[in-house]
């Protein structure tokens, strides 16, 4: 079932909802929106946040949360007004989500952990014959941690075909470039010396995401990645390629014009 979602709308949610808690995380919450949009609008399975055979999604790099609950929004499993209650006091919704939130499976932010609760997972539904997938979004600069790759081995040891990585390679973290703090280029190559089929994307390019999301080959009884190339802070100009975005807040005259970029964009 298709429920196409305008990147420009989930753009629009991340700013304002950031600008009313006055809160960062921005930039790095723009650069998976189409990531987002590709997996919600029709590449997962996921009708109903409840039935037990939904397709899975865990947001490794969970201080980009405020794009996730824009897409929960977007596809009515959230309330507009529990949205508004965003990085408030006594909210459900923080800068990382948590499982009380409907649509949210698995709490994540600790960086590096979310690939072993996919591995974990994508094997609970081979052991139950369950046909449900598996999708991990983590960020390249979290493929630092070395349980991401314990994680990775085990998932090709196991040949767990039913679970996709997506790694947003913005090339930027909290404190500097990824080249610069602990250099993984070739990402692609890191990932199929591991065991993994590899598919590289224009990590910003709705169709072409959707595109290789709905293509997948699950015969290869390897486990899949997308080395989802993107730009930290998208759809913003003076976001975009900025450190210092990954955790300042926006002023209102910076919010306006941030608005004003995004309503202009194609």
């Amino acid at each position: 079932m298709e429920n196409r979602i305008l990147p420009r709308e989930v753009r629009k949610i991340i700013l304002t909802q950031a600008r009313r808690a006055n809160v960062g995380h921005i930039g790095s919450a723009l650069s998976i929106v189409e990531i987002l949009a590709a997996l919600y609008g029709g590449c997962m399975s996921i009708a109903n946040p409840h039935d037990p055979q939904r397709d899975r999604f865990i947001l490794s790099k969970g201080h980009s949360a405020l794009a996730l609950y824009a897409i929960l929004f977007l596809r009515g499993f959230i309330s507009e007004a529990l949205l508004a209650t965003y990085c408030s006091d006594g909210s459900h919704l923080g800068t990382h989500p948590e499982r009380r939130v409907v649509g949210i499976d698995f709490a994540s932010g600790s960086l590096g952990q979310g690939l072993s609760f996919g591995a974990g997972s994508g094997l609970a539904a081979r052991m139950q014959g369950s046909s449900r997938r598996v999708f991990v979004l983590l960020s390249d600069a979290e493929c630092n941690e070395g349980s991401v790759w314990e994680a990775a081995m085990f998932a090709a040891h196991h040949r767990l075909s039913n679970l996709v990585a997506i790694v947003d390679v913005n090339g930027q973290q909290a404190t500097g470039y990824t080249r610069d703090v602990l250099d993984l280029s070739p990402m692609s190559e890191k990932w199929q010396a591991f065991g993994w089929d590899i598919h590289a994307v224009d990590g910003n390019d709705l169709h072409q995401v959707t595109h290789v999301l709905n293509t997948l080959d699950a015969g290869t009884g390897k486990p899949q990645v997308l080395i989802a190339n993107t730009v930290f802070g998208k759809g913003v100009s003076f976001m975009e390629g900025q450190i210092r975005w990954h955790y300042l807040p926006l002023s209102e005259d910076e919010f306006q014009q941030a608005l004003t970029e995004i309503a202009s964009a194609d």
